[in-house]
């Protein structure tokens, strides 16, 4: 799944900023809160494609 795979990337870049903001750099706590609004919304999605699969009827086979 392609948004899984940004989220996870969104995720992975956010890293070095939230290392940099438990240090008290507060430009990177800046870039980190920002980055967590970016995950919590492509969570949201993925969890409404999620949704609208799960509720699909199964393919007759």
């Amino acid at each position: 799944m392609e948004s899984y795979e940004l989220l996870k990337k969104k995720v992975e870049e956010a890293a070095d900023d939230i290392a940099k903001a438990s240090g008290g750099n507060k430009a990177a706590s800046t870039r980190v809160r920002k980055a967590m609004q970016d995950i919590k919304a492509q969570a949201q999605e993925i969890r409404i494609k999620v949704l609208e699969i799960s509720r699909q009827p199964p393919a007759a086979g």
